[in-house]
């Protein structure tokens, strides 16, 4: 018996594995530090780095595979390369899931994940 699916169709096998990549782009703390920054407007590499707190050259490889997966786009700006999500629905997502998660670690104290000795 087929569950009721509401409506919707499941999304290609392509369309889920494409996602699962992006996901998974987004599952680095120093990368999705990236795009909440971006999700807030766009920026240089240099500015980014200050933000985040990351070296220069490492934010710049996070900036890279972020543009090759399509999450970011960049515009040049004089000398300067100028990063920015051009996508509505993926600044939707970081903002509903990063802001999700810090207003319920406002409400309570923060529990690892881990186990002890894991």
């Amino acid at each position: 018996m087929a569950a009721d699916t509401g409506g919707f169709e499941d999304p290609p096998a392509e369309v889920l594995e494409e996602a699962a990549a992006s996901f998974g782009l987004l599952a680095s703390s120093a990368r999705l530090h990236i795009m909440w920054a971006l999700s807030q407007g766009e920026s240089d590499v240099t500015h980014l780095a200050d933000r985040v707190g990351g070296a220069l050259p490492a934010v710049s490889q996070h900036l890279a595979k972020l543009k090759l997966a399509g999450l970011v786009r960049a515009r040049r700006d004089g000398r300067r390369q100028i990063y920015f999500v051009d996508d509505p629905d993926v600044v939707t997502v970081v903002r509903v899931m990063v802001g999700q998660l810090a207003a319920r670690a406002r409400k309570a104290p923060v529990r690892s994940l881990r186990r002890a000795g894991a």
